[in-house]
């Protein structure tokens, strides 16, 4: 990543005039500003933040946050109230759905329309229609008036303008959403190509996108900057507000647990167990993964009704597990108590990597959907979760672990333990994906 800026914003802040009555607005420009007759409204309150060159930044926030507001002052749609923004480079844009557009226009006259706004000379527009026209892939519509598109149609016609005017930097606003899932992965392939050498700020309530594509994030709350860091850290953060949210609006109270008792096993075991020792494959190759022990201090959130006592890997016959062998079969054991008494209970888990990507997971609810366990207060319990470890690329992994009350749906989060599990994998097989499937048998040969 290169050390220079591609965007300074200093203490922005953009304020609308809300007025009652229509009449309200003739009353001002007769006063003269000597009598206010609107309320305001700050849309956006005093941020500040800087983006290197080459950085890709994620934005994420609840509806009304203030985030398209922060995109249109940035490109320049929108006028700000006060501050400053300094951007170097050409800036290409994907906000609103159908932003730019002149619905009259076919979309071959738009796609000449918004290139040419986007700086590119009719040379340049003629020798790069025929690549536009081809990521966008909609057929005999292009020769048709954009007010018949659907808002999928919409998206690709513009997506594919942005992708090719060489910009330096490139905002995307939640328009990805209204795509197919076909269209969505090329334009996320283009996006991470894209990363390699421009700037991109993108905007999206999925954090798993944000957490794929960003190395920060920005987190707006009531048109003010509530928390800035790695994208791991701010969506992680954004979640377990949102969860406090939920379990707000239904009226759950907070529970102060009592001081957590000393450490216990999961269970009676036998000493740990490397599992390496019975893996009969000694090649370099092999997926060699330390883990590590159960984190209790992990940060957590939730309404606080139970707590996770502990979590171990473990093999099948419950022995603790110090390493594992990618492709073996392990066990995952969640000891849990209860806080107050809960009727349907949940466990689940996520396994993440180092970026906070969601790898792979589970929960209990479709194993008890039909007999719910119901647990009193003080109560411990347990899950388990046998599984075929997966083959994993080397780096750092850590596990999220889940104690909720009600069905999968709809369901109140009581603990919610970040990281709770770490372990690393040191060497492996995996040369491509994130993670790699077991594979029963792999053949090739000649056919007569």
């Amino acid at each position: 990543m290169c050390s220079e800026l591609a965007i300074h914003v200093a203490h922005l802040s953009k304020c609308y005039q809300i007025y009652e009555r229509p009449q309200d607005r003739l009353k001002q420009a007769l006063w003269r500003g000597r009598r206010q007759f609107f309320r305001e409204f700050w849309a956006l309150r005093d941020v500040s933040f800087t983006v290197q060159r080459g950085e890709t930044i994620g934005i994420i926030g609840r509806n009304g946050s203030g985030k398209s507001t922060l995109l249109q002052m940035i490109c320049g749609t929108l006028t700000p109230t006060a501050g400053t923004i300094q951007i170097k480079g050409r800036v290409a844009a994907l906000l609103e759905l159908g932003a730019g557009f002149n619905p009259e226009f076919t979309g071959r006259e738009n796609v000449r329309m918004n290139a040419a706004l986007l700086g590119l000379a009719e040379s340049e527009i003629e020798l790069r229609l025929s690549s536009i026209l081809a990521f966008a892939d909609i057929g005999e519509f292009i020769d048709q008036p954009v007010k018949t598109y659907s808002s999928g149609m919409f998206v690709r016609l513009a997506f594919a303008v942005i992708a090719h005017v060489d910009a330096d930097v490139l905002i995307i606003d939640e328009a990805l959403a209204v795509g197919d899932g076909f269209f969505t992965q090329k334009c996320m392939r283009f996006l991470r190509a894209f990363r390699e050498n421009g700037t991109l700020l993108f905007v999206s309530h999925d954090t798993s996108a944000v957490l794929n594509l960003c190395d920060r994030a920005l987190w707006l709350e009531r048109g003010m900057l509530r928390q800035e860091g790695t994208a791991k850290i701010v969506c992680e953060a954004y979640l377990a507000d949102i969860s406090d949210q939920q379990r707000r609006e239904l009226g759950v109270n907070t529970v102060t647990p009592p001081a957590p008792p000393p450490p216990v096993a999961p269970r009676p075991t036998l000493s740990p167990i490397d599992q390496r020792l019975s893996y009969l494959n000694h090649s370099r190759f092999r997926n060699d993964i330390e883990l590590f022990d159960f984190q209790a201090d992990a940060a957590a959130h939730g309404a606080g009704g139970a707590r996770v006592i502990t979590a171990a890997l473990t093999d099948e016959h419950g022995a603790t597990l110090s390493w594992a062998v990618g492709g073996n079969q392990v066990q995952l054991l969640i000891v849990v108590e209860a806080l107050i008494a809960m009727e349907r209970v949940i466990v689940g888990f996520f396994v993440k990597d180092r970026l906070g990507q969601l790898l792979f997971g589970d929960n209990t609810f479709l194993t008890r959907a039909d007999n719910p366990l119901a647990v009193n207060a003080g109560e411990r319990f347990e899950a388990k979760f046998l599984f075929m470890l997966p083959i994993l690329p080397p780096g750092e992994y850590s596990i999220d672990i889940g104690v909720a009350e009600g069905v999968q749906a709809a369901h109140i989060h009581h603990h919610w333990a970040h990281d709770a599990l770490l372990f690393r994998a040191h060497t492996s097989s995996v040369t491509t994906g994130l993670v790699g499937i077991p594979m029963l048998q792999i053949a090739l040969e000649r056919l007569s």
